[in-house]
């Protein structure tokens, strides 16, 4: 701030003027300013001593009592202002006005046009004479009285004429409603044929209206609204009789299609449908069903049973099947070392699963008692309603169709009965050393190793192959992509060892850094690469030029192994 102020404002205060001449930088008291160059300025403009435009101090509150002090003169400056201009605006109105008044006047260049005093006086002076010379005459008190009877004589004519003038204008307005009404009863008609069948019916709407005479348009207006509100109460009736006709319909039409649904399934829910309905009913007549009823009982109670017992002897044979496969499965896995002096077998048991063992109790009970020889007891109605919830079930109920087809695709389904497992034993006494329900708390090479087995085994039943068989002719090629690429040594190591012993064909490809592993188990070997992305390459060594190329490549750059291409 000093040096602010040392710069800006260093003016040599003089008191005279000759200290101010010999000053370069100097202020005097009455405000003149001398600044570096012999350049002198003074500001007349406001006083010196006006604090209200002091900028510097230690406190502004004398520049504040200095500038309020100032709004005050000049409010009051400008209320004083305000009242000249208010009287001065007063006394320009009264001017003005004077002003219009004289220009008026100006219209009348004689006074007489003014003098309204004198006119007066010469009417009242008329006046006062007409009422002498009547008072003073009898004939024209005479005329005076025929005038005013004549004159009451001509108003009444004229409130008669006005009176008849109302009602013609009335007659001729009733006359043209009358006859744009007459012009549309015309046009209804003409669009209308009336028949006997009508009349009849008019006539007897009339007399449940009491007969009233129809002697004016009005009365024909009556009878018209009281003809509409006896038509609109009847309608009402027959609409609610309709309405109550079509919700008993449609009621019917539904429990038929719940009832029925297969000879339904082609008809609306629909009072259009009514039609179709009837058809059926026709065809239903004709074609006498009760005569069927026993044949019907028959049918019902033999080929029906017959049918679901085939069924449940269908799903019987398939779970067979597949006690019978994993029994063979089993005969393969039998010679396998899955662990030193250890094997796997394959077990299957009953499920636990609700919905299947629901759905074979309603099988059992659909068949029970089927061939126990009595008529009676052979196939009951209950029975039949069994069978109805089951087919029911697997055609799919109304809003209910995705569950059901869940559901059918889970219990028909056989291998759903069975819950598997695998048992790992020892061969020398048959006991279990360990049970695998799934491969769940196992490492990784223990996952794949019990997979390796259980997928060679399967092999072999699908290939109908012999364990220990040396010579076949049975189908015995397989491909394996990707393969052994995440898994351990040791497992890849036994899954090729049981695909030798079953002596099977393979195709393996795998990724470069397995190769060491197929080795010893492959007679042939093909390099796949591709440098440059537009098209493959595939070069093919049996294992010995495998070998040797390996060597060669060994012994000249035993650093930097090729890696560059995929052997298959």
């Amino acid at each position: 701030m000093e040096n602010e102020l040392a710069h800006r404002f260093s003016f040599t205060c003089c008191e005279t003027q000759d200290h101010f001449r010999h000053s370069s930088k100097a202020v005097t008291r009455s405000g003149q300013v001398k600044e570096p160059g012999g350049r002198h300025e003074k500001d007349d403009r406001h006083r010196i001593d006006d604090r209200s435009r002091y900028v510097l101090g230690w406190n502004n509150a004398i520049k504040i009592a200095a500038l309020e002090e100032k709004q005050r003169e000049q409010e009051a400056l400008i209320q004083k202002h305000a009242g000249e201009i208010a009287q001065a605006e007063n006394t320009r109105k009264m001017l003005q006005e004077r002003f219009e008044t004289l220009t008026r006047l100006e219209r009348y260049p004689d006074y007489t046009l003014l003098d309204w005093h004198g006119a007066a006086q010469t009417a009242a002076q008329l006046t006062a004479e007409r009422e002498a010379l009547t008072a003073t005459s009898d004939v024209l008190r005479e005329l005076k009285q025929q005038k005013d009877q004549a004159e009451q004589t001509s108003r009444q004519a004229e409130a008669d004429y006005m009176v008849l003038f109302k009602k013609q204008a009335r007659l001729d307005q009733s006359m043209e409603t009358l006859q744009a009404r007459l012009q549309h009863c015309r046009t209804v008609l003409d669009d209308y044929t009336l028949t006997p069948q009508h009349e009849q019916d008019l006539d007897q709407l009339q007399r449940q209206m009491n007969g009233a005479e129809l002697t004016s348009p009005d009365a024909c207006d009556s009878a018209q609204t009281q003809l509409r509100d006896l038509l609109d109460t009847q309608i009402d009736h027959l609409q609610r009789t309709l309405d109550s006709l079509r919700d008993s319909i449609l009621r019917d039409m539904r429990e038929f299609r719940t009832t029925y649904p297969v000879e339904a399934q082609d008809i609306d829910c629909n009072v259009k449908a009514g039609p179709e309905y009837c058809a059926l009913l026709a065809q239903l007549q004709k074609d006498d069903l009760p005569r069927f009823v026993s044949r019907f009982k028959n049918l019902m109670t033999v080929n029906t049973i017959n049918e679901i017992a085939n069924f449940n002897a269908h799903l019987a044979q398939e779970r067979e099947i597949i006690k019978e496969r994993i029994s063979v499965i089993n005969t393969s896995l039998t010679p396998i070392d899955y662990n030193p002096d250890r094997y796997i077998r394959l077990e299957a048991h009953q499920t636990l699963d609700p919905e299947i063992r629901d759905f074979q109790t309603s099988l059992r009970a659909c068949t029970e008692n089927s061939v126990s020889g009595d008529d009676t007891e052979q196939y009951s109605e209950r029975r039949f309603h069994r069978v109805k919830e089951i087919i029911e079930r697997f055609r799919g109920r109304e809003g209910r169709a995705e569950p059901d087809l869940r559901w059918t695709r889970k219990v028909t389904d056989v291998r759903n009965w069975f819950s598997f497992a695998a048992s790992e034993r020892w061969r020398a006494d048959e006991t279990e050393f360990d049970h695998y329900t799934d491969s769940g708390g196992k490492s990784g090479g223990q996952k794949e190793k019990l997979a390796y087995t259980i997928l060679a085994a399967s092999l072999a039943y699908q290939f109908g192959l012999e364990w220990g068989e040396v010579r076949s002719r049975s189908f015995r090629f397989v491909v394996i992509d990707e393969a052994f690429g995440r898994g351990s040594d040791d497992s890849t190591q036994y899954g090729l060892r049981l695909f030798q012993q079953l002596n099977m064909q393979l195709l393996i490809i795998t990724p470069l850094q397995k190769i060491h592993i197929i080795e010893p188990f492959v007679s042939s070997v093909g390099f796949v690469d591709n440098r440059d992305g537009n098209y493959s390459r595939l070069r093919v060594l049996s294992i010995e030029e495998h070998f040797a190329n390996k060597a060669s490549l060994h012994d000249s750059t035993p650093e930097r192994p090729r890696h560059e291409s995929q052997p298959a």
